[in-house]
């Protein structure tokens, strides 16, 4: 798939294309159902599948104070978008300049002169250009205008076959397909049902750094993460996986590529903490130097939420029985078989 981020980079010649539009944060099961609609139709069509996307998110412009937290980093936000089987993505870099453009020169520049769209594909609800000025109705025009088809969908916002409302609580079963219910679901700890959804685990990404040693003190040592991307979700315990990308090359018979863990989110408060961390125990080992290396960390199931300990024992106590929880969780979950150490 080829990544763009400014329209110079397309080819010359590029086209004809079926193009649709939007944030796409956490690539959840209804934008993959729309996108897998882009690619149907443009290989029906002899065309090239592109989705045209924004960073940051517009609200992180309009309003910050108020702008959601994303699902996704932008990194891992292409790879999904690239699984879809889009042939091109266009990263716009949403600034107020490119928001006070109108919606007739937002299409001609973007979509007629820039990607040669023959169809754009776009909800009914659509908005675009000069403050969200562009309708749906405004780009049936504008497609008669410059001679592309509109395609309109309905939404595919449904869990489970039936129709619901944004809004999200945890084990709600008929939450909709959608990135505002994945943030609540997430914000709530309900990663099972966020995954639901999202049509995989949540995860996050980060780069392991040096913490206080304190995990390893009490025989659980553990990776700690910083320039995380990704939404962390409610502080607890996870049972999930640590991933490591750079060994993603590597023998798929290697055992450190995709590892079980026990996952903490939180401040410590045992220990009076104040700074919130994620930091994940790789179960049953001792022996990984993961320092400086970038990991994913997909949480499957909230084995608890934090809580403040009198003394060293009892949460020694309660760790052992996170990492019994964790395994037998993990060990259900579709992954591969998880070890057990003698005596662990």
């Amino acid at each position: 798939m080829h990544l763009w981020t400014d329209l110079s980079q397309v080819p010359p010649g590029f086209g004809p294309s079926v193009v649709t539009i939007g944030n796409f944060d956490g690539v959840h099961r209804g934008h993959a159902q729309v996108l897998g609609r882009i690619v149907d139709l443009a290989r029906a069509r002899d065309a090239r599948a592109v989705a045209v996307t924004f960073h940051p998110h517009p609200a992180v412009v309009h309003r910050p104070e108020s702008a959601p937290e994303l699902i996704t980093g932008i990194a891992d936000r292409v790879e999904l978008l690239a699984a879809t089987g889009l042939d091109a993505v266009l990263l716009v870099e949403y600034t107020l300049e490119f928001a006070r453009q109108t919606p007739e020169e937002f299409v001609r520049t973007f979509l007629v002169d820039g990607l040669r769209v023959g169809t754009v594909v776009v909800g009914h609800d659509v908005r675009f250009g000069r403050d969200n000025a562009g309708t749906i109705e405004t780009m049936v025009e504008l497609g008669s205008r410059f001679g592309f088809e509109v395609v309109a969908i309905d939404d595919v916002g449904q869990h489970q076959g039936v129709p619901v409302t944004d809004e999200a609580t945890p084990g709600d079963s008929q939450v909709r397909w959608s990135s505002t219910g994945v943030r609540a679901l997430l914000a709530a700890g309900d990663v099972r049902e966020a995954a639901r959804i999202l049509g995989r685990s949540h995860s996050v990404r980060g780069t392991v750094v040096h913490g206080d040693a304190r995990g390893r003190e009490l025989g659980f040592p553990t990776a700690n993460l910083g320039a995380i991307s990704g939404m962390v979700p409610a502080d607890g315990v996870y049972a999930g996986w640590l991933e490591r990308p750079q060994l993603a090359g590597a023998d798929p018979e290697h055992a450190d590529v995709r590892l079980p863990a026990a996952i903490s989110i939180g401040t410590n408060p045992t220990f009076d903490g104040v700074e919130r961390r994620v930091e994940a125990y790789v179960l049953d080992r001792s022996d990984l130097d993961l320092y400086d290396e970038d990991v994913v960390l997909e949480l499957v199931e909230r084995l608890r939420p934090t809580l403040r300990f009198d003394g060293i024992d009892p949460l020694v106590a309660q760790m052992h029985d996170d990492v019994v929880r964790a395994r037998e969780i993990l060990a259900g979950a579709g992954g591969e078989p998880v070890a057990t150490t003698p005596g662990a």
